[in-house]
């Protein structure tokens, strides 16, 4: 009998020995559980993951309109300075960027997420479409502003929802999935854009560029609608679960790691927030994401690096997509990739590698088709930075208020990269864009080096683990007892099954 059969054929008989009702136990019968696993993963692949990769589509086309309404008099209308266009980026993000540890803080001590992160997706499509109508800086000011608000409930809190859903091998490729949501916002906002920019000039003597903020906020605000229905709660309360498949997904994040998924009735948002903080591995994540988005920032000005090719606009918003469909594709393969080798860094920074010789050839030449395949490479990193949420949790797996905190903590000081890269694509560096490219590469750098850091934080905690006992504190002793009841086994035995958690690096 295979080891695999056996924890099948234990966990069946302590199965029997539970209290409960029988039907909630029905899928963890060792004859049904494998197919029931699969259909409840299916379940959640074919409502759960659409919602969000849609939601994330809207939520990056939405942030970046005001970069293709750049290159359609935006700047004109409303009389904008260079320097005013930079803080109009950037101020989204000083309200996005903090915003975020708060929201997951929230988020882990509400019932129904789906409520929350769908209200939050109406508020910002609401706010995106009332930008049409500023007339000042000044108004479009306060509409980044009250954008980045709600949209800081978004990806933080989507990663940290499919982390209370998915296993540790299956995160990497959900996460990447979700992230692709990015990757294909930016090839289809170009899109849409240049539809609209293209064809609704002066329509009811309105501006293209208005248009564009009316047509994205209306349809971001009906998905957001739809998105309280199909967005799914937590494991224990989910409405379109049956509950004996809400057990089962207890039962299976309790096996990921050994301990029950869920707080402690004694651990509040606030507990999280301490953990958090005093865990030295957030604190280089943080800095580590950081300088990953200053790398990344070319993204907010990438039709812009677009147009130095030399084409009109129409051409320059067709051109820009290409690159974000080869990265999406090669997103989701490294994501895969990941999941099964258990792998983490170099999976990320091999890609932010790839990304530092696509700024060199970019310093190095402005021949038209250098330049384009520099774009290619440089979206690329993506790829790497899809995984750093995941990252996240599998490195501070829980309590799940700590692990909340310390994604938002992570996102949210990352997205400051965001903020400080927003004044570093001066229009007066362009078309070359050196001294920006030179920044970014060294962003990248830090971050390689600061992952490597962490990678051999997580080795050495690995090889500690191997090497010593693990002894139950008293405050440990709870979770584990509830994984035990979830599972319907001994306490003996969850130790044991926990005694074999490592770390992803």
């Amino acid at each position: 009998m295979s080891p695999a059969e056996k924890k099948s054929e234990l966990f069946t008989e302590n199965v029997v020995a539970v209290q409960g009702e029988p039907e909630d136990f029905v899928l963890l019968k060792e004859e049904n559980r494998k197919a029931a696993e699969r259909h409840v993963v299916r379940k959640l692949d074919m409502r759960l993951m659409p919602a969000v990769v849609v939601i994330y589509l809207m939520n990056y086309i939405d942030r970046v309109a005001i970069t293709a309404a750049r290159l359609q008099g935006l700047e004109a209308d409303l009389g904008l300075t260079d320097v005013e266009y930079e803080t109009v980026l950037a101020v989204l993000y000083a309200s996005y960027a903090p915003a975020q540890i708060p929201s997951n803080m929230i988020l882990s001590y509400i019932s129904r997420p789906s409520f929350y992160i769908g209200a939050c997706v109406m508020a910002w499509g609401l706010t995106s479409a009332l930008t049409g109508i500023t007339q000042n800086f000044a108004g479009i000011v306060a509409c980044r502003i009250f954008i980045g608000l709600p949209e800081s409930a978004f990806y933080p809190g989507s990663m940290y929802l499919l982390s209370r859903w998915y296993t540790k091998k299956e995160l990497s490729l959900r996460s990447a999935i979700l992230f692709v949501g990015l990757l294909i916002s930016n090839a289809f906002g170009s899109f849409i854009a240049a539809g609209i920019l293209g064809n609704m000039q002066g329509k009811l003597g309105v501006a293209a560029w208005r248009w564009l903020f009316y047509i994205e906020g209306s349809i971001t605000m009906l998905i957001g609608l739809l998105a309280m229905w199909l967005l799914p709660d937590f494991p224990h309360n989910t409405r379109w679960m049956s509950p004996a498949e809400r057990r089962l997904v207890q039962v299976r994040l309790a096996e990921d790691v050994g301990e029950a998924d869920q707080d402690s009735a004694n651990v509040t948002i606030f507990d999280g927030l301490k953990l958090a903080i005093r865990d030295v591995k957030v604190w280089v994540f943080m800095i580590m994401n950081c300088s990953l988005l200053l790398g990344m920032s070319f993204i907010n000005f990438f039709p812009t690096l677009t147009a130095t090719l030399g084409y009109n606009t129409t051409d320059t918003l067709l051109l820009a997509a290409p690159p974000w469909v080869f990265a999406s594709i090669c997103c989701v393969i490294n994501a895969w990739n990941c999941d099964r080798t258990g792998e983490r860094y170099f999976h990320m920074a091999v890609w932010w590698w790839i990304a530092i010789l696509g700024y060199i050839i970019s310093l190095a030449t402005m021949s038209t088709g250098a330049r384009y395949f520099s774009l290619f490479l440089m979206t690329l990193s993506l790829c790497g930075g899809a995984l750093t949420l995941n990252w996240v949790s599998n490195a501070i797996p829980r309590p799940p208020a700590k692990r909340s905190v310390a994604m938002g903590l992570v996102n949210g000081t990352g997205n400051l990269g965001t903020l400080m890269g927003s004044y570093i694509w001066k229009a007066e560096w362009g078309p070359e864009y050196h001294q920006s490219m030179v920044i970014a590469l060294c962003a990248f750098v830090l971050a390689s080096v600061l992952g490597f850091v962490l990678r051999q934080m997580l080795i050495h905690e690995n090889k500690r683990m191997d090497r010593e006992e693990l002894e139950l504190a008293e405050d440990q002793r709870e979770r584990i007892e509830e994984a035990a009841r979830l599972e319907g086994i001994s306490f003996e035995e969850a130790v044991r099954r926990r005694r074999g958690f490592r770390y992803l690096y």
